[in-house]
């Protein structure tokens, strides 16, 4: 079975972490793992993920940071620990669990199936059968800035900014997480945007070739989202500077910087050394 580890970042959230359905899939989940990156919490949150990990060992793992540096940082640095323990999958989830985790299984199904496909991301489409309870402002806010992230890109992405994504855990994915993000706010399509860069005028596959967009089967939105209005008009001028950075014609390729040290890295203990442990214990 494919060993996966998802991301999930964490700020403050204390009041939000749903902590029985964590620790019911901490008990339930093969070949997946979880770990939390607490982004300099001012709160309880950090007491909560190492009860989390105390109490899974095997599943769940956490990763403190020094101080806030936002949820693309976060991520960035979670994905980083993670290739760093040679798991087969890595990605990255929103903490509200908006999108249950039980879907993760649905995310590595499609890469098992599909070998040419390198990311896949979770859409919020509202199809018969599936249930997306989003309040209708986020909705239309959210399909015009898909629309024009998607003119920026070249790449027609119904959803951008679902907070549900997986990959391929390969070294041109490494070196993408190696340099910070331009962005703060949309850093999923900076993702997008550096793989369109780096295949740019190569014989690789197009990211239109390697990326799945996976309907989700529930989505809801969870009270006390950090996500303003105003924070639209921020993503517009993230997105107008992604597009200098990367996709204008004629824009140099990015330097390459060097890995993250692997001190800033949790300790993944191999699946069979976990084993004893608990054992032990």
């Amino acid at each position: 079975m494919s060993r996966t580890i998802v991301v999930v970042p964490c700020f403050n959230e204390a009041a939000r972490l749903n902590m029985r359905a964590i620790q019911d899939y901490g008990r339930r989940a093969e070949g997946a793992e979880l770990l939390f990156v607490d982004d300099g919490s001012s709160d309880e949150t950090w007491d909560l993920l190492e009860h989390l990990r105390g109490n899974h060992p095997r599943r769940i793992n956490a990763l403190r940071m020094a101080q806030n540096g936002g949820k693309a940082e976060a991520v960035r640095q979670g994905i980083l620990a993670a290739l760093q323990s040679g798991p087969d999958y890595v990605g990255f989830w929103d903490a509200d669990l908006a999108t249950p985790l039980a879907d993760i299984e649905a995310f590595r199904r499609v890469l098992d199936a599909k070998p040419q496909i390198e990311m896949v991301i979770g859409t919020r489409m509202r199809l018969l059968g599936h249930t997306i309870d989003r309040r209708p402002l986020r909705y239309w806010l959210g399909r015009i800035f898909a629309n024009v992230a998607s003119l920026a890109l070249g790449l027609r992405v119904f959803d951008t900014q679902c907070g549900a994504k997986l990959f391929r855990a390969t070294p041109e994915l490494a070196r993408h997480f190696q340099r910070p993000f331009l962005t703060r706010w949309i850093f999923d399509v900076e993702i997008l945007a550096r793989f369109a860069q780096a295949r740019r005028g190569t014989t690789l596959p197009q990211p239109r070739e390697i990326v799945y967009e996976l309907p989700l089967d529930s989505w809801h939105d969870v009270s006390g989202s950090r996500v303003k209005r105003g924070d639209f008009v921020k993503a517009a001028g993230e997105l107008a500077r992604i597009y200098w950075t990367y996709l204008r014609p004629g824009a140099a390729p990015a330097d390459r910087a060097a890995p993250v040290p692997a001190a800033h890295a949790p300790h993944f203990p191999a699946p069979d050394a976990r084993d004893k442990q608990q054992r032990a214990a």
